[in-house]
């Protein structure tokens, strides 16, 4: 997917405006459709039934009518894979978009260009024999930094290039959030290619060193400065004593969106472009298996069985997400498919990387490490993926030194101590 920044003008913003309320009103009608579906009832209408109804509703509907057709009905398209993809993604069934929150549109391209086969020969139709025409995205380039897109009502609209190649694609989105306009190409990009090195690579994340590199290196996700995390404890703080529904809270909480929108573009653009060095200069990368949804999970638990610690818990869940572990190597992965392996990370810290002794006492703090066994000293996150990169974790199998009356066997047992099961009653025999 390639994304870009838009600049469009005042009167192209209110006609894209426009175009995301007939997205988002058109879409919100296929999820109440579905919602009065219930088992033994036929089943909702499908892509195909909708826009029929949308034909007609369009016909009986002046403010719908005067919207783009396309755009309508690509809402539900996007709709038909949503209700597809609930299987398999995890997500759910479709849920209702919400103004100033989900504003966008997708459009299919115009343009009608000749489609050829991985060969090159031309792609034919089976039954008149004639050449195969796809639709295409009309995209010009203006200069080396600027390009523009043509969009249903709105003409020609200009977007920033933060690439060299104008992307070719079927279809795009616009999206508005936080007052930036971003258009996004619908392009699957080519893999990297592996260097051929042999280079293999071990990744401790972590929230003090964001990506500790089994070669030395020490990777930090950028923050939020000093200063702006104080500007928006000050937008915070005006925002809650404003009046409920006035305009200064409204803008209050706008300018707070925008600060933490900005941390939220630094952290892709870091993941974005330290998952392009390690897709292209190693040939196997091994980050920890962590569970990250479960690690940022809130503790405040229930009313009956309230947690404990639940603002530090809180802190250190918002830490965890502001450093991007996940998107890291998901970015990784697509960007060198075959190429990223997971690692248990059970033991990877309190392994010593030079002997392979596990001791919990090894670990002095959050930086230091010291071997209890050899007397091996680094840092501990570096210390960590390193045994990442040995492929080390998960099963302890730790190895004794020969002590003073000679040589003594290797013990499966480990002086970390496993968590213990707790007795609930339940008798065992």
């Amino acid at each position: 997917m390639s994304r870009f920044c838009m600049y469009p003008t005042g009167g192209q913003a209110g006609v894209m405006l426009e175009h995301c309320a007939h997205a988002r009103y058109v879409w919100n009608l296929a999820v109440e459709q579905h919602a009065h579906w219930r088992p033994g009832r036929k089943s909702g209408p499908g892509f195909a039934e909708q826009c029929r109804q949308l034909t007609e509703a369009r016909r009986d509907n002046a403010w719908l009518a005067a919207g783009n057709a396309d755009v309508q009905q690509q809402a539900l398209k996007d709709f038909a894979k949503a209700k597809t993809a609930r299987f398999v993604s995890g997500f759910g069934e479709p849920t209702w978009r919400k103004k100033y929150r989900h504003e966008g549109f997708r459009v299919i391209g115009t343009d009608r260009v000749p489609e050829f086969r991985p060969d090159g020969s031309p792609k034919l139709n089976a039954k008149t024999g004639r050449q195969v025409h796809g639709r295409s995205v009309v995209v010009r380039k203006l200069n080396r930094r600027w390009a523009q897109v043509k969009v249903p009502g709105c003409g020609w609209v200009r977007f920033r290039l933060c690439r060299a190649e104008l992307p070719a694609a079927k279809t795009f989105r616009v999206t508005f959030r936080n007052n930036q306009w971003h258009i996004a190409f619908a392009v699957i990009p080519d893999a990297i290619e592996a260097p051929g090195t042999g280079k293999v690579i071990g990744i401790d994340r972590g929230v003090k060193i964001t990506a500790a590199l089994s070669d030395g290196r020490k990777l930090n996700c950028p923050q939020l400065t000093t200063k702006e995390w104080a500007q928006i404890r000050k937008h915070q703080r005006r925002a809650a004593r404003a009046p409920k529904g006035s305009d200064r809270k409204r803008a209050g909480y706008a300018k707070v969106a925008k600060l933490k929108a900005r941390e939220a573009d630094r952290r892709k653009d870091w993941c974005e472009k330290t998952s392009t060095i390690l897709a292209r200069t190693c040939d196997l990368v091994r980050f920890e298996k962590l569970n990250i949804k479960n690690m940022t999970a809130s503790a405040k638990g229930t009313v009956e069985q309230p947690g404990k610690q639940v603002r530090q818990k809180a802190g250190l869940n918002r830490a965890v997400l502001a450093h991007g572990w996940g998107l890291l190597r998901r970015r990784t992965e697509e960007k060198a498919p075959g190429r990223v392996e997971a690692v248990p990370a059970p033991y990877t810290s309190l392994r010593c990387s030079a002997c392979g002794w596990i001791e919990k006492n090894s670990r002095k703090s959050q930086a230091e490490f010291v071997c209890v066994s050899c007397g091996f000293t680094c840092n501990a996150d570096e210390n960590a993926s390193c045994n990442v990169a040995a492929g080390q974790g998960g099963i302890p199998r730790p190895r004794r030194t020969a002590g003073a009356g000679g040589v003594t066997v290797a013990t499966g047992r480990s002086s970390a101590r496993e968590p213990q099961s707790t007795g609930i009653g339940i008798p065992l025999a």
